[in-house]
């Protein structure tokens, strides 16, 4: 592939001049790929003026063209980018945008009334749907994309991870990781040319910049935007703009299975889906639906560890285990047993083989920005990755996910993995969707609550939950909340945090099973507030 002999993002950025082709639609919007690395060209003179290189700026917009050009410009210009979360609200995106050193904050008209307030001393504002912005950018106009400054090791991206608990820890990522991301993906997917990468997931979301953006231009393919993720405008998008490829996380594939099925979902152009958190069922029902195929990855979202799929990966597996890629036991460090499962492929001894998975090999991971306690957490015993994801292992090597380490339970002494119960309580007919999540034991330990969005019988529920092999005796639900729509973040996926906030003090009708009790019952008011349920404070 031509794109091998290049190191940089600002190499892939500048290779695209003089390349007439459509290379990147929004709405009614269409660019070149000329277009796309002279608009990029244009930004970079304008940061060239502005800022020193490494300084740092924001961007804070949906998904509109301007993204991926200030993301091209930002590697022209050997400067880094922090994708600023549209749903952080007052204080809190003040903090990320400080908290980064943004010198600019590139934002459009439709996000300023989240700026009102705050805050920001020595931040520049950009409004790129201003005119003011359109007279700026217009003596740049004959700039041309010049890569020769940038190296493999410049800073390029700072972007957000989740967690359960704190303040967001902002991730770096290099030119040149980015870069090898890309063509590594464009190698694996065989993505040519003439494909058309749809990216609907947020691009402040390292999902849709790696995993997305990153290879279609280490290809020279298309982009499509669309500004937010719509599952009712899907497939007419990708129809639209004949997509060969996307990407998803959390609930966009249940959102989209959730649309009225029609008899010609099966005619479109995609090949391939390549995200995570669809599970194998869903996974299946797309293809069968939509005649497309989804690959399930994993990449840590700091780079410390990747798995990549391959030929003969069973159902429900992400893949093989790299070298260096280990299930360890966080308390002893030992390795966790291997997998066993039922006829029915149901996992038995969750108990033991569910570990955090470590990479004791070489990593990539680049740090957090000024965070020195955060980069300690996941560098331990001599260099080991730990990433805080919960895997477990078949007999044959092959890696299974099993949720985010922040979602594992202590039951009476018992750890369990939150996406094992979950997996086991999505076999009820009534749930549309199910989360799984630790409310506090009034002594001592976790109590186990779901939240089922969907059809709910206490009955049926509590029948459901006996005829289960391979739920353990402390896996049971003791709190099940009932809700019409599952609360997500951002990126789609569910939002833990807020429910475990919520615990059982909570708008939506709450069912518990008391202590040496089968049945569920309605939880009251002073059920809430009895030594049975809890003595301290929601989680």
């Amino acid at each position: 592939m031509e794109s091998s002999r290049r190191s940089t993002v600002a190499e892939l950025v500048a290779a695209r001049w003089g390349d007439h082709r459509p290379g990147l639609w929004c709405g009614e919007r269409t660019l070149t790929h000329h277009e796309v690395a002279a608009g990029a060209a244009a930004r970079a003179a304008l940061l060239a003026d502005l800022l020193p290189p490494e300084a740092h700026i924001g961007v804070l917009l949906d998904n509109t063209p301007e993204y991926p050009l200030w993301l091209s410009a930002v590697a022209l210009a050997r400067v880094a980018v922090a994708g600023v979360n549209p749903t952080r609200r007052g204080p809190e995106l003040a903090r990320d945008i400080l908290h980064t050193e943004c010198r600019i904050l590139v934002t459009e008209r439709a996000h300023l009334p989240l700026l009102t307030g705050l805050r920001l001393p020595g931040v520049r504002l950009l409004v790129t749907d201003s005119q003011e912005y359109e007279d700026l950018l217009a003596p740049y106009a004959d700039a041309r994309p010049d890569p020769s400054r940038a190296t493999p090791a410049d800073r390029l991206l700072l972007y957000f991870t989740s967690g359960s608990t704190g303040a967001p820890k902002a991730a770096l990522c290099s030119q040149g990781r980015l870069a090898a991301a890309g063509r590594s993906l464009a190698d694996q997917f065989a993505v040519r040319p003439d494909d058309v990468h749809y990216v609907c997931m947020p691009m402040f979301h390292g999902n849709a910049v790696i995993a997305d953006w990153a290879p279609a231009l280490a290809a020279g393919a298309g982009v499509a935007l669309r500004r937010r993720f719509s599952a009712s405008g899907f497939l007419a998008d990708v129809r639209r703009h004949r997509a060969t490829y996307f990407t998803y996380v959390g609930r966009a594939i249940q959102y989209l299975l959730a649309t009225e099925p029609r008899p010609d979902d099966r005619d479109n152009p995609l090949r391939l889906g390549f995200g995570t958190e669809a599970g194998a069922v869903d996974a299946a029902a797309f293809e069968r639906r939509f005649g497309v195929r989804l690959v399930e990855g994993y990449g840590s979202s700091e780079g410390g560890a990747a798995i990549q799929w391959g030929p003969g990966t069973p159902a429900g597996a992400v893949g093989p285990a790299a070298p260096g890629l280990v299930v360890l036991d966080p308390d002893t460090r030992e390795e966790c047993p291997p997998a066993v499962f039922d006829a029915a492929g149901r996992l038995l001894n969750g108990e033991e083989a569910i570990g955090e998975l470590v990479n004791r090999g070489p990593s990539p991971f680049e740090g957090y920005w000024r965070n020195p306690d955060a980069d300690a957490a996941r560098l331990r015993d001599d260099g080991w990755y730990w990433t805080g994801d919960l895997f477990y292992r078949d007999a044959d090597g092959f890696l299974y996910f099993a949720g985010r380490t922040d979602d594992r339970l202590r039951v009476d002494s018992e750890n369990l993995a939150a996406a094992m119960i979950e997996n086991i309580l999505a076999r009820y007919e009534g749930a549309v969707a199910v989360a799984v999540y630790a409310v506090p034991d009034p002594v001592t330990g976790d109590q186990v609550m779901a939240a089922i969005a969907g059809d709910f019988d206490p009955r049926s529920f509590a029948e459901f939950l006996l005829a289960q092999p391979d739920l353990g005796t402390k896996m049971a639900p003791r709190f099940v909340r009932v809700l019409e729509r599952m609360p997500v973040t951002a990126t789609n996926k569910i939002h833990r945090a807020r429910l475990r906030k919520e615990g059982v003090r909570c708008a939506d009708p709450v069912w518990w099973r008391p202590p040496g009790e089968q049945a569920y019952r309605r939880l009251t008011s002073a059920d809430a507030e009895g030594p049975l349920v809890s003595t301290r404070g929601p989680a």
